[in-house]
């Protein structure tokens, strides 16, 4: 077997390793299957990024298997030249390449950052409705202030209506994280975080908490459903028949630490509910976590 033929095999089977071992992750791959506009666009950035990034990864993890099995010592075919030292063509390519790369991945970053901002509203000729999360020890609470309802680890929405979140915690700090939908933002006590979604299809999506907050984390897991306005309407309806209501009193009782917890119904609950749990915090006021950072003598205090 040539030394050529050699370094292919060994390539192929490398190749062929990696690809078995990556082969059982396929079916987990939420984030490159969004099913809204910032899935979308989150899911085109990840994949222009990565492949930015390639063009100089791979070429220098080719050339260090190469040369590793160029120059080993057993052949003595290769060049030796011990006094070689500067090459101007190859300082060219090792600085002109990473720069441009990091150059235009600067670029999208401003670009994306400002396009995808979470507090942003999305712009829509259907009007949005507002959804206020809180997240518990391990569940989440989700009050629908305009429709006077609430639900534990079950969220709905319309499809093509965007969904204004106000998001807050009554325990340790969690991150609200919907994959397909895009977008996950930490839900932090005493303070109040935005987010902007939209769902373009019909689905039973996952919803997680993606920050570790202690044994019940694993199960801290919720069920978005997107439907049609009709279905939407159905289900509020549902809501509506329960015979469970949602006062600051009742509340004590949801907000337990428990793991595993059934989707649960609640027909009224508080109009104020959300801004109290904010507040208990805060000596009563409403902190949004953006308005929490102000300029003080020229610095910025938190």
């Amino acid at each position: 077997m040539t030394e050529r033929k050699a370094f292919k095999r060994w390539l192929v089977l490398l190749g062929s390793g990696l690809a078995v071992s990556l082969s059982g992750c396929s079916g987990n791959f939420a984030l490159l299957d969004p099913k809204g506009s910032i899935g979308v666009a989150e899911k085109s950035l990840i994949i222009t990024s990565t492949v930015a990034m390639l063009i100089a990864i791979v070429p220098v993890i080719f050339l260090i298997l190469f040369f590793a099995w160029r120059y080993r010592a057993s052949n003595r075919n290769a060049a030796y030249a011990p006094k070689w030292a500067h090459s101007t063509m190859i300082e060219i390519v090792v600085w002109t390449i990473p720069s441009l790369i990091i150059l235009y991945l600067a670029i999208i970053t401003w670009k994306t950052t400002h396009e995808l901002d979470p507090y942003k509203p999305l712009t829509s000729d259907v009007k949005p409705i507002n959804v206020e999360v809180v997240a518990l020890d391990w569940k989440w609470l989700f009050i629908y202030p305009d429709l006077g309802i609430a639900t534990v680890n079950q969220l709905a929405m319309p499809v093509g209506t965007p969904v204004n979140f106000r998001i807050t915690s009554d325990s340790v700090m969690n991150s609200f994280f919907i994959p397909q939908l895009g977008t996950q933002i930490y839900a932090m006590a005493g303070m109040q975080t935005r987010l902007h979604l939209i769902a373009d299809h019909a689905g039973d999506y996952a919803g997680l908490s993606a920050q570790y907050s202690g044994p019940g984390f694993s199960d801290m897991k919720f069920r978005t459903l997107a439907t049609s306005q009709q279905e939407f309407d159905a289900w509020v309806e549902k809501v509506r028949a329960s015979s469970a209501s949602l006062s600051m009193d009742e509340y004590a009782a949801v907000a337990k630490p428990s793991e595993k917890d059934p989707v649960q119904h609640f027909s009224r609950v508080d109009p104020k509910l959300f801004n109290n749990i904010v507040a208990k915090y805060n000596n009563g006021h409403v902190t949004d976590f953006r308005d929490a950072v102000c300029r003080v003598d020229g610095k910025f205090e938190g």
